[in-house]
């Protein structure tokens, strides 16, 4: 593209210039026609025509859907007021699972996104690595990337949507190969503790009535999943720094921290059970 535009600039700057010239004698009207005929007809069909099959022939790598990267499944990605839901596809003998407001991905591979909206348009955005794809109620998009480097980026959530709208993100973080596959290892296999008092807390209290945890008995289908909590970079989906401190504080009113957030406070709770649930969760790693 750059050298198709450097030869157009370059030919009509030529024209210009040789237009600009002070001449003394008229072209004969034969010589004007060929000029028009070369320069302002035949040179740009065929520059253009060579630049349109180019980027005809580039298409299939530079959709935004590349099916080759989707022979593995795509991770589903649902926007909700005001989370994502995460969910990644089996992978041979590994099952599918979930997880919420954080996505990890190996170096260097295509990733398909399968994206979707619950409630009200959200919108798809790794600024970092590539394009915004619309999620809307009852339709699937789909959104092929590929990190080129390791590191951990922000995405936000790039079309308006509610009261906390500013504080829907998700952390994206990319590892390598071997990294990446530890960690999906791990939160398969990660367990809960219902025995912990951590873990009788959350029963007890009733937040695996929306929650889900792998190694509870109850598993909440309307709220983030909580496994493995611990281990991401924030919590409220982007809207806090991941602490006990800050757990504590969104179990005691989701709301002071991201207005309009569905879940309920639990100012109501002892303190002493709000502390002890918030280091549980922060210790699930």
């Amino acid at each position: 593209m750059v050298i198709g535009g450097i030869s157009i600039w370059v030919g009509v700057t030529s024209l210009l210039l040789h237009a600009a010239r002070h001449r003394r004698e008229a072209w004969p009207a034969e010589k004007a026609g060929a000029l028009i005929a070369w320069g302002g007809v035949a040179f740009p069909t065929v520059v253009l025509l060579l630049l349109l099959g180019y980027a005809v022939w580039l298409m299939p790598a530079i959709r935004p859907w590349n099916p080759l990267a989707a022979k593995d499944g795509a991770i589903e990605v649902t926007g909700e007021q005001f989370w994502w839901r995460i969910r990644y596809p089996a992978v041979g003998d590994q099952p599918a699972f979930e997880t919420a407001n954080e996505i990890r991905l190996p170096l260097g591979r295509p990733a398909t996104f399968s994206l979707k909206a619950t409630d009200v348009i959200h919108s798809f955005w790794i600024p970092a690595l590539g394009g915004k794809m619309d999620m809307i109620p009852g339709r699937t998009n789909f959104l092929t990337l590929t990190p080129t480097r390791t590191g951990s980026y922000r995405a936000p959530c790039a079309e308006f949507c509610g009261a906390s709208h500013a504080y829907m993100a998700f952390s994206v973080i990319v590892m390598e190969e071997d990294d990446y596959n530890a960690w999906r290892s791990r939160l398969i296999d990660g367990q809960a503790s219902a025995a912990n008092e951590g873990g009788q807390l959350l029963q007890r209290h009733g937040c695996v009535g929306c929650h889900s945890l792998r190694g509870l008995q109850i598993a909440g289908q309307t709220a983030p999943d909580l496994t493995l909590i611990g281990a991401r970079l924030s919590i409220g989906a982007g809207a806090l720094a991941n602490t006990p401190e800050n757990i504590a504080r969104f179990i005691h009113s989701p709301s002071s921290v991201k207005p309009g957030a569905k879940m309920p406070a639990f100012n109501m709770l002892p303190e002493d059970d709000i502390e002890e649930i918030a280091r549980y969760l922060g210790g699930l790693q």
